[in-house]
């Protein structure tokens, strides 16, 4: 097989694969995911941040001022931690965390009660009413005349 071949080949390949329902549906979810993560973010930083803050200032501690944020630890040469960032990291995953949890509960509970109504059988079909006396006595006058050939 020539080189073009193999490239034409390898083409199609990845288009099969780039194309798939389930690949397409995840890139959705990755792309929906990055938004999620800017709108958890943005609520982290701009709404619980400020009341942990305020905490933080109502105690009266040494960095009162610049909250959360400004938590720094300073080493004995000088080097800056700010660990006051890595405890905000902590709690935007914990939110992400809590949030996609809540999310996939409810998800798989809808997921699990569809399935539920999709597996109940259906309910037996009810006798249907007895013939009319009439009809009775025309299947038996029927009944008579074959028999009598």
């Amino acid at each position: 097989m020539s080189i073009k071949g193999k490239a034409s080949s390898l083409m199609e390949e990845f288009k099969a694969f780039a194309f798939k329902g389930n690949i397409v549906d995840m890139a959705i979810g990755v792309i929906i995911g990055g938004a999620f993560g800017k709108i958890v973010t943005s609520f982290v930083n701009d709404i619980v941040m400020p009341c942990v803050n305020a905490i933080i200032a109502m105690g009266g501690g040494k960095d009162a001022g610049t909250g959360l944020k400004g938590l720094v630890y300073t080493t004995e040469a000088g080097v800056e931690i700010p660990y006051g960032n890595f405890i905000g990291g902590i709690v935007d995953f914990f939110i992400v965390a809590i949030v996609v949890f809540l999310v996939m509960k409810k998800f798989l509970g809808f997921m699990q009660e569809m399935r539920k109504k999709e597996e109940a059988p259906a309910p037996a079909p009810a006798e249907p009413p007895p013939p009319p006396p009439e009809q009775v006595l025309l299947t038996e006058i029927r009944d008579l005349l074959k028999n009598q050939k």
